[in-house]
């Protein structure tokens, strides 16, 4: 697109250089940047884009893009607008032809059951018609699978992924749409036909200044929903208040809703339940576990049936949902006791995974979990509680201490401790190796915190870490010991 054509009628000042050059792409990640791209320079909490406009300019940025202006930038059209904010969604719009108007777009946002929530939508769509996705473990374009390193991509991304969805013949998307992505307005640039609240506990609190303020960011979503849309609340949430309205459609498995869970039955091959939703009853299955899970169901059930699916037709869909990697995942290892991967790293992510547990268990349940580092500390020792409260044995280990040392978010995890039925082992593959040691038939390990995550963040230097593939290694060396 010519770059005059792009700025018309936009709050865009050309301080230096040629509005009369073709833009090939836009972006704000100065490593993405290829020939005849505009490169956007904005400044922000912890790296300054202006600091990146050289390593643009070398990779073959032809305009840049900035909120003041630099007089001695060469070589590259230099345009200017006091709101980067404000300008980046338009730009994003024109630049990709607003695929939201093309796409039927569907939002999850709340602390816990995003990604679930999104995979099980998708999976119950894709019969009907090729879904897209977006969220923290991939990004989903046709058959093109790419990892994520957000929960929620920046405003560009997003438009750029949508625009290649649409051109890929797929009609819906799902996303997960995070607090942080709401409050750095990510989102500005998007619209919504559905959205779905699923819940908010204790986390982030390192980032907003209160639950209060979490929720103010959270609630931002719903009001990006377009005229007519449908926004789906759980109101077993003491929050959902602030998300219902007078047409909104509710879900629970506690209280009267428009669509509600009873009678919940798990066994280590899934959960059954019974749905009630406007006059009907059905029973159901879900290959996942635990009322959290038939949580995270019902919300994607009632969403489908609010756009015209028969609960027939998702009954049978649901059957075959072949579950998210790193969530409540179950290693095949073939040994007399069971081995979880789960990617809970808040407190209450992780004690409705521990209940669903204890409530399968033959004998005895081991945790195995840590925190991350540059996180929310406050965290650290509520998990250690809830770990200990509804576990035989915990043992705390490293997660990503990023740039914090190991032993010190060990300690401060140590402080929620009241028994002694724990061991400390910073060393993440000698904790696992050591809790694998431990189970006899009949016994459950949880290994909660980095579940589907590939790669362990330790100061500056990334190793390759998958918790499943340790497992399944360490489960082996024991067979051939043996």
């Amino acid at each position: 697109m010519k770059l005059k054509k792009l700025l018309q009628d936009l709050p865009i000042t050309v301080a230096k250089g040629s509005k009369d050059i073709e833009v090939t792409g836009i972006t704000e990640h100065s490593q993405f940047v290829g020939p005849g791209n505009l490169f956007i320079a904005r400044r922000g909490a912890k790296f300054d884009g202006t600091a990146y406009i050289p390593n643009a300019i070398l990779a073959g940025a032809v305009a840049i893009l900035s909120d003041m202006v630099n007089p001695f930038l060469e070589g590259v059209t230099q345009l200017v607008t006091p709101d980067l904010n404000a300008a980046i969604p338009l730009l994003a719009k024109r630049f990709y032809k607003d695929p939201v108007e093309e796409i039927f777009l569907i939002g999850v946002t709340g602390t816990s059951g995003k990604t679930t929530l999104t995979y099980l939508i998708k999976h119950l769509l894709e019969p009907s018609s090729p879904t897209g996705l977006m969220g923290g473990v991939e990004t989903i374009v046709g058959e093109r699978r790419m990892e994520s390193s957000l929960t929620t991509l920046d405003c560009l991304s997003s438009m750029r992924f949508l625009r290649e969805m649409v051109d890929h013949g797929q009609k819906r998307a799902v996303m997960e749409v995070s607090s942080h992505a709401l409050s750095q307005n990510r989102v500005d640039a998007l619209s919504f036909d559905a959205a779905i609240f699923t819940n908010l506990t204790p986390e982030h609190l390192d980032y907003h200044d209160s639950m209060e303020s979490y929720a103010k960011e959270k609630v931002k979503l719903f009001k990006k929903i377009k005229k007519g849309g449908i926004g789906i609340v759980n109101v077993d949430s003491p929050y959902a208040p602030l998300f219902t309205s007078s047409k909104s459609v509710t879900y629970s498995i506690e209280r009267d809703a428009d669509y509600r869970a009873k009678e919940l039955h798990t066994s280590l091959e899934g959960t059954h339940f019974t749905l009630e939703a406007k006059g009907e009853r059905l029973s159901f299955f879900t290959p996942l576990l635990g009322a959290f899970n038939v949580s995270n169901t019902i919300a994607a059930i009632s969403l489908l049936h609010e756009m015209g699916f028969s609960l027939k037709t998702l009954q049978e869909r649901l059957f075959t949902f072949p579950g998210v990697r790193g969530r409540l995942e179950l290693v095949e290892t073939g040994r007399p006791f069971s081995i979880f991967v789960d990617h809970a790293h808040k407190e209450d992510a992780l004690k409705n995974v521990l209940v669903t547990l204890q409530s399968l268990k033959k004998a005895k349940v081991f945790t195995l979990f840590g925190c991350g580092g540059d996180r929310d500390r406050s965290k650290r020792p509520r998990m250690a509680k809830v770990a200990e409260e509804l576990s035989d044995h915990v043992i705390i280990t490293s997660d990503n201490p990023r740039t914090e040392k190991p032993e010190v978010i060990l300690q401060e995890i140590a402080l929620g401790f009241t028994l002694k039925n724990h061991t400390i082992i910073s060393d993440r593959l000698e904790a696992i190796r050591y809790a694998v040691s431990l189970l006899k038939e009949g016994d459950i390990l949880l290994i909660a915190g980095k579940g589907h995550e590939t790669k362990q963040y330790v100061g500056g230097s990334i190793f390759d870490f998958d918790d499943v593939k340790v497992v399944q290694e360490i489960v082996q060396d024991l067979e051939v010991a043996l």
